[in-house]
């Protein structure tokens, strides 16, 4: 993939892939998209008290807990909890911890405004894809501590359906705008590498190279783990190295090996990030180090950023892998230790019900509303388009306002919801529900 390519029809988050050509490697996450409504609109997890994902079904990266006596009861666990704990140990809580839930919320919302407005400024002030990596780390370290295989399987079972059953859509409608696929069609049924498709579908497909990304995090988590876990604080910051060696000592091909590869490097200290914060690394760390260190690296991250916009047109950290890989590891380092070292759970959005229940429904409802949300967002044009042909919408509505377009593409995203979301329950092998 190819950071910093033209963006000439999809907002970005490089969430991953466009083609009107055979395969365009140069999207992707750090494709850099137009606005929508512009005449080229286009068509761009926990601590221990987090239950494994493989228990409730959530995902990719999330999973909830069995619940509390509040208004956030959830589903019980699947028949192969984890182990109990020795009766010596203390008991493990019970209720939700809201604060990876409330950042895995934010950061969908983010991921939306992003794809709307096209703001480059959205990822330094909130770097959503490195905090959803972390907290997917964090939930895998958990999960990993039954059988690998197990995991890895429940993962992929997890994740595929609703994917296959968004990727129907997709393909068939590029089938009829002229699409005819090779052999590379195999990545519509494992997205190991970037799916093909066409220019016309582009905007649509273009956001699974998270997907493919995460997958291969799921695959290679056994391993990553186990080498973790021998050096845990060298390896962590040692999980910087390879975004430095394919910026500055090795180019990798443009193509989907390469595009893999850069993601992978980009965000692997992410991924290791949250190993480190459920085995408890985090928490040992001293305050001041990890606090320098985090600053450090966002400052060097935003000097690269601004002092290399001739490379790339743009300061936007999608354009720019090495300043996307240290902004997100100095933020999301500062994110994830504050919730350690102060115990932050954000327990009281329970009193704010309404709130809460977004919180819920967003984390249930993760894969979901990530894959449709850019499908939502390309429908809001023309449907904005046949409001103004009634007077009074014309009138009274601020119809140009890309506002007026983020709104209603949030109302085609609840739809989307309403209308899919059960494929999630059906893939962890739950009775479908309209909203969890």
């Amino acid at each position: 993939m190819s950071w910093g390519t033209d963006q000439s029809g999809y907002p970005q988050e490089h969430p991953q892939q466009p083609q009107g050509y055979d395969y365009d490697y140069g999207y992707g996450y750090g494709r850099q998209q137009q606005p929508y409504g512009q005449p080229q609109y286009g068509g761009r997890p926990y601590p221990e008290q987090y239950v494994d994902r493989d228990q409730q079904g959530y995902a990719p990266e999330y999973v909830p807990e069995q619940a509390s006596a509040d208004h956030t009861a959830y589903p019980a666990p699947d028949p192969d909890p984890a182990p109990e704990p020795a009766p010596d140990a203390p008991p493990k809580p019970v209720g939700r911890d809201r604060y990876f839930d409330t950042l895995r919320a934010v950061a969908l919302v983010r991921v939306v405004t992003y794809h709307t407005f096209g703001w480059a400024w959205a990822g330094m002030v909130f770097p959503s894809m490195g905090i959803m990596f972390a907290l997917a780390g964090t939930l895998m370290a958990k999960s990993l501590e039954r059988p690998a295989l197990k995991v890895i399987r429940s993962r992929i079972r997890r994740l595929l359906p609703p994917f296959w059953f968004w990727g129907f859509f997709v393909v068939v409608a590029m089938l009829i705008h002229d699409w005819m696929p090779g052999w590379q069609i195999v990545y519509w049924i494992v997205p190991l590498g970037d799916p093909p498709g066409n220019a016309w579908g582009e905007q649509a497909w273009e956001i699974l190279w998270y997907l493919r990304t995460y997958l291969w995090f799921v695959l290679l988590s056994p391993l990553l783990l186990r080498v973790f876990r021998l050096a845990p604080v060298a390896v962590l910051v040692l999980s910087l190295a390879p975004i430095l060696v394919v910026h500055f000592l090795w180019e990798p091909p443009d193509d989907r090996f390469g595009s893999a590869l850069t993601d992978l490097a980009t965000f692997l200290f992410c991924w290791i990030l949250g190993f480190a914060h459920r085995d408890g690394v985090l928490q040992r760390l001293k305050p001041f180090a990890v606090v320098v260190l985090s600053l450090a690296a966002i400052g060097y991250a935003g000097w690269y950023a601004f002092t290399h916009q001739a490379e790339t047109g743009s300061y936007d950290l999608d354009d720019i892998p090495l300043a996307q890989a240290f902004w997100s590891a100095g933020f999301v380092t500062l994110l994830m230790y504050a919730k350690a070292h102060f115990r932050i759970d954000f327990a009281g959005l329970a009193r704010f019900r309404r709130l809460d229940r977004i919180v819920t429904i967003f984390n249930a409802r993760a894969v979901t509303l990530y894959l449709w949300h850019e499908i939502a967002l390309i429908l809001a044009v023309p449907l904005i388009d046949q409001f103004w042909n009634v007077p009074a919408f014309e009138t009274y509505l601020p119809l140009e306002s890309q506002w007026f377009m983020f709104g209603i593409g949030w109302i085609l995203i609840a739809v989307f919801i309403l209308l899919c979301g059960w494929v999630e329950d059906v893939a962890a092998k739950k009775k479908p529900r309209l909203l969890p």
